[in-house]
């Protein structure tokens, strides 16, 4: 599957509710104190973790507002609809959407921006880590830097690479920024990283 093709998949998945919260961040995604990998992993996962909770909200509200048939498309059965979280009162969903079905519709689409953003963000990161050893080397680093077009510089320290990635990455979460994303992914696959097994299964397993 091409890196557009699993970052379509991974934007239309978050269509649908994922079934938990998945706090935490991975254990292959931690090599020490301080690990420039694991910093920039487990901001954006955080960043996925409050993304997932704002659209479980808005898409359980969305369900009651539009019940009784609210079914997601067979394309998206993979992601049950059904969980605990989803199922939201009338009184929840008419305190938190006092404006009714059109709030809720523009709120199911604003939350479903960023938890695709910040899913395809998680998959970027999972990518430049091309051996998938939970760390960066000095040539993934660079490679890294050069995707999101940021200045790099082998003397700064790991601080401060993982700063300029973490600021990187809120930055373009904030302006929904995807389409510089995209373009990151695709100087990546430029220089030769793909997606791994290892890193569909870490997706599969945010997903769930």
């Amino acid at each position: 599957m091409s890196h557009r093709g699993l970052s379509l998949t991974v934007c239309a998945l978050a269509l649908s509710l994922a079934l938990s919260t998945g706090a935490g961040v991975p254990s292959h995604a931690y090599s020490g104190n301080g690990d420039v990998y694991g910093t920039f992993t487990q901001h954006i996962r955080m960043q996925v973790d409050r993304d997932k909770q704002a659209f479980l909200q808005a898409s359980g509200c969305t369900k009651w507002f539009y019940k009784p048939d609210t079914s997601p498309s067979p394309s998206l059965e993979r992601i049950a609809w059904n969980t605990a979280e989803a199922q939201r009162s009338e009184e929840d969903c008419r305190r938190l959407y006092p404006g009714g079905l059109n709030a809720v519709r523009e709120d199911f689409a604003r939350t479903q921006t960023f938890f695709s953003l910040s899913l395809t963000f998680y998959e970027f990161a999972l990518v430049s880590d091309q051996d998938d050893d939970g760390r960066y080397s000095a040539e993934e680093i660079q490679d890294t830097f050069h995707a999101l077009t940021l200045f790099y510089d082998a003397a700064h320290p790991p601080a401060t690479f993982a700063e300029a990635l973490t600021a990187r990455f809120d930055t373009w979460h904030k302006t929904r920024n995807l389409e510089r994303l995209m373009e990151g992914m695709s100087r990546l696959y430029e220089r030769g990283y793909r997606v791994t097994a290892a890193d569909r299964a870490e997706l599969d397993r945010v997903m769930r």
